[in-house]
Order: C-alpha cells, then sequence, then structure tokens
C-alpha cells in the first residue's frame, strides 16, 4: 500500500490532468480512489476532486496544482515525518 492517494472520478478532465500533473512531479507510488464507490467519500470529497492525501499525516492538496506545488507539498511531509 501506497503512503498516497489521489481521489479522482471516473471521466473526470481534471483528474486526468492531475494524474500528468503527478507523473511529472515523479510522485512515488500512489493509490487511485473512486469517489463514487463510496457515500461517504462521496460526501467529503465530491466536488474537491482531484485530491492527493498523504496517509502518514493526513495532510491534502486539493487542485488546482502543478509538478512544482506537488514537490513543495512532498518536501513538507518530509520536514514533517
Amino acid at each position: 500500500m501506497s503512503n498516497f492517494v489521489l481521489y479522482q472520478r471516473d471521466y473526470c478532465h481534471l483528474c486526468d490532468l492531475a494524474l500528468a500533473v503527478l507523473a511529472e512531479a515523479r510522485l512515488p507510488d500512489f493509490d487511485s480512489v473512486w469517489v463514487e464507490d463510496s457515500d461517504e467519500l462521496e460526501e467529503r470529497y465530491g466536488t474537491r476532486v482531484p485530491v492527493l492525501r498523504d496517509l502518514r499525516d493526513g495532510r491534502e492538496l486539493d487542485w488546482p496544482f502543478d509538478a512544482t506545488s506537488v514537490t513543495g507539498w512532498l518536501g513538507a511531509s518530509c520536514r514533517l515525518g
């Protein structure tokens, strides 16, 4: 299991863009979770997707983000941990 989760939707243009950004930022392995598969996730993330979450500390990075902000977010995680 990865330390990172990308909450997303099927057929979501912004989610597709987020996947490209994460590849550009060279994010370590992450899991994809589709919010429409869970009422709880739908309520929490319904209009916010895509959202990147660090499972170690619970921090979240909401869209819009770019490779630079993802790299900075990851660096902050290393400094916290």
